[in-house]
């Protein structure tokens, strides 16, 4: 699930944020996600064990939304409907569109790590 990023990179650098972000913008509303009510951490496959985890520790309120916004999606997706420029209210804006399953999995990810390490680890009898 990790993956190299530049964005530590670019947000140190407030002219190049301002220069990238309008560009980000523009593509995060062309993926068409966020016209069907949909976050970018909704669109994370659960195939995998981590992300499995990280969904039995989302809180109670966060899952139902998650259930909802994939159901609704799933509906307009069926029903070969968009939703349409008048129903604007009903898209997700940039600034709601934030990670909420990326940083659970990111923990997981670093707790497997460390299982990992101490696992591998070989005691030694202290000679003395």
């Amino acid at each position: 699930m990790s993956k190299p990023s530049l964005a530590p990179f670019i947000r140190a650098r407030p002219w190049l944020r301002r220069w990238i972000q309008p560009l980000a913008d523009w593509y995060g509303n062309a993926q068409g996600h966020r016209q069907i009510g949909l976050l970018s951490d909704d669109l994370i496959p659960e195939e995998s064990d981590t992300v499995k985890r990280a969904l039995t520790r989302l809180p109670p309120k966060e899952a139902y939304d998650r259930v909802f916004r994939l159901r609704r999606a799933f509906q307009v997706y069926f029903d070969f409907a968009l939703v349409l420029e008048e129903q604007q209210e009903e898209w997700t804006k940039p600034e709601q569109d934030l990670p909420y399953l990326t940083l659970l999995i990111e923990d997981i990810e670093r707790e497997n790590k460390e299982r990992d390490e101490l696992d591998a680890m070989v005691p030694t009898k202290k000679k003395g």
